[in-house]
């Protein structure tokens, strides 16, 4: 049985829960064989497939370390983030090719392919280490923005490219909400490091994009799959709608982590539109995706409002808790507090390992453990989780 129920409103409960996630990684975080971070980690805490690192990993990581060092203080994760920066920067930038493999196995690259979701999380991390005052990377987020915009950026649409060949040559056809999605969070991280207009500018025009353009095309909802033309592309992987980089169906956890970055846009550049869009997001998405039988937020649904894939992944529970959290302060509501301590009910039962730290990646439908990894390479390294708290932490004050 977990603890019984915390405060979830309580700015103590918050720190001390992302301390005790930052506790399960501590330990054994720093590979001292290959470089960088471990980031294959079992649920209690041991390594495995250390010969494997990928970006999406490598730039969570400095993120968590970031925020950590931000508010705590721990010389310990300034050096954490030191390390993962210079990883970052000697081992998976190609100056070759000018671009960052996108996976590595024994520190070579094993895929080359230039993803736009990787270089959104490149400049999240440059972003949050500038923002902690390591003056060095300011260079590194002009660096990124300029490698974004002039290799993936398609003017005319509002959007940047999924894709592009390892020596950029070719850019992909697909065109996702996803990879967009993050690159509004990044650069309104970089605004706020930097405080340059470009960056708030660029966010603004991404959320435009997916949230209004895009998201009417859809019913209001915000699908993942269009054409290079931004038609919405209903049949993308609908034989295959449990595919796990670009799944079939509306994600529920996209629609709420949308209505918190709008939200966060609004603070900076408050517009009503941005409030009403991120209010019917989230509503919608509790009326159709909520589990009243097993507790949490499904995976996806479909376009008629079906359970599509009825697992609960630990992001989509996190994203919603943060967009609650940021709803309920914008708002003056208490609908939104009532839903931020009805998710954190379930993941506090379900979803947080109490025995060992951190929280479980991927539960079936009526909440049970799929494998004994808490946390695959490119996957999962509680940066959603933290990532919430520290949301909630900014919104209580």
């Amino acid at each position: 049985m977990p603890p019984d129920q915390p405060n979830f409103r309580s700015h103590k409960f918050l720190l001390n829960h992302i301390e005790s996630i930052l506790a399960f990684y501590n330990p054994n975080i720093i590979d001292q064989k290959f470089g960088g971070y471990h980031q294959n980690f079992y649920d209690n805490g041991s390594i495995f497939s250390s010969e494997e690192k990928h970006i999406v990993s490598t730039t969570r990581i400095i993120f968590n370390y970031c925020k950590a060092y931000l508010y705590f203080k721990n010389p310990q994760y300034l050096s954490n983030v030191e390390r993962g920066l210079t990883y970052l920067r000697d081992v998976h930038w190609d100056n070759n090719r000018c671009g960052y493999h996108w996976a590595l196995l024994h520190n070579q690259a094993s895929d080359q392919t230039n993803y736009c979701y990787g270089l959104a999380f490149v400049l999240l991390a440059y972003a949050n280490c500038y923002a902690i005052g390591i003056e060095s990377t300011e260079a590194d987020i002009y660096a990124t923005w300029d490698l974004m915009e002039t290799r993936l950026w398609q003017p005319t649409q509002g959007v940047y490219a999924d894709d592009a060949s390892p020596d950029w040559s070719k850019t992909g056809l697909y065109r996702g909400q996803n990879a967009n999605m993050h690159c509004c969070e990044a650069m309104l991280a970089a605004f706020q490091a930097t405080k340059d207009q470009r960056f708030l500018d660029r966010a603004y025009q991404l959320a435009q994009t997916v949230t209004v353009q895009l998201a009417d095309k859809a019913g209001g909802l915000i699908w993942e799959h269009y054409t290079p033309s931004l038609d919405v592309d209903w049949d993308c992987n609908i034989d295959d709608p449990l595919n796990l980089k670009r799944p079939w169906g509306f994600q529920s956890g996209h629609q709420t982590e949308w209505s918190k970055l709008l939200l966060t846009l609004y603070k900076l550049r408050p517009e009503p539109w941005m409030v009403e869009r991120a209010e019917s997001l989230f509503k919608r998405t509790m009326a159709t995706s909520w589990d009243e039988q097993h507790g949490g937020l499904v995976y996806t649904i479909t376009p008629e409002g079906k359970f599509c894939d009825g697992d609960k992944y630990y992001w989509v529970q996190a994203e919603s808790i943060a967009a609650a959290a940021r709803l309920a302060s914008v708002t003056k509501s208490d609908e939104y507090w009532l839903w931020y301590d009805k998710i954190w009910a379930y993941v506090w039962e379900h979803m947080v390992d109490h025995k060992y730290g951190g929280w479980y990646r991927i539960l079936t439908q009526d909440n049970q453990k799929y494998t004994d990894i808490k946390s695959p390479a490119g996957n999962k390294c509680d940066y959603h989780t933290m990532g919430a708290c520290w949301e909630v932490i900014e919104v209580i004050g």
